[in-house]
């Protein structure tokens, strides 16, 4: 007698879709999860400890006060997402060419790629007094501000991944008479793409922040959560900087899953390559 392969039921084909829902309920429900052991153990601190308002605001404080200037927080928050997607934008134009430049011509690398490093490790709190100064007051030094912090790992990323290619696809580039255009464009670009995907996740909640710096060291600026945090601290409203706080939190992970979402939708074959 001969075993026979068998065709696999409907059943046995249709078990694979099981764990994915598993998979989909446990990325929201361990988030949720955590987000209500946050909140209850910030409450129990505050209740146990009778700390003040003015100190460490409770959650319902918190919650209250975003009641209150619902309308004020919601549209600085429109602010501060417009401005970060703008000094966002900017950071991949300028910074996906500059990580062309250092991984196409050694020279470049060379000359420029030290002073790359030093511009990084300046520290962006003291140069936002210099923005005001060069910029003046307004939406310019908050960009530059946001620019600053979100353009490197932009910049590293992309030179790292185009520096990486695996050489066998090279070879396998030369073996069919690509060009050095083609053989960029073709192989050594596409392999980079999730090397620079890492890069922007890591510069979006950077460019918020930067934006953040931007609108409180700027008191020109009337706009944006980072103004209303040193307004409303500044007047002992804590509760109101909280809920500005509480929605710069919420934009940040948006933004970033926005990224992710961005990324495997361009990016289908990762998923399938990589364990």
């Amino acid at each position: 007698m001969h075993d026979t392969l068998t065709p696999p039921s409907e059943a046995a084909v249709a078990r694979p879709t099981r764990p994915a829902r598993r998979i989909s309920l446990s990325a929201v429900g361990w988030p949720v999860l955590g987000i209500v052991v946050t909140i209850a153990a910030w409450w129990a601190v505050v209740e146990v400890f009778d700390i003040q308002t003015i100190i460490l605001p409770s959650p319902v404080a918190v919650a209250e006060s975003f009641g209150t200037y619902t309308q004020l927080l919601l549209s600085t928050t429109w602010d501060t997402v417009r401005v970060t997607l703008i000094g966002f934008a900017l950071s991949i134009a300028i910074g996906v060419a500059l990580g062309t430049a250092l991984a196409a011509w050694k020279p470049f690398e060379r000359a420029f790629g030290p002073l790359l490093v030093a511009l990084n490790a300046v520290p962006k709190v003291a140069v936002a007094p210099l923005m005001i100064a060069w910029f003046g007051f307004g939406t310019t030094p908050v960009l530059a501000m946001a620019f600053l912090l979100c353009f490197f790992p932009i910049v590293l990323s992309t030179a790292t991944g185009l520096t990486s290619t695996p050489s066998d696809l090279v070879e396998l580039a030369k073996s069919l008479d690509a060009t050095r255009v083609q053989t960029f464009l073709r192989v050594r670009v596409p392999a980079a793409l999730p090397q620079i995907f890492v890069g922007l996740k890591l510069a979006m909640p950077l460019a918020v922040i930067g934006v953040a710096v931007g609108e409180m060291q700027s008191g020109g600026v009337d706009e944006g959560l980072g103004t209303i945090i040193v307004q409303t601290a500044g007047q002992g409203d804590t509760a109101t900087a909280f809920a500005a706080l509480t929605l710069m939190a919420v934009v940040s992970i948006i933004l970033y899953y926005a990224i992710v979402a961005i990324e495997r939708v361009a990016l289908p074959w990762v998923r399938g390559t990589t364990a």
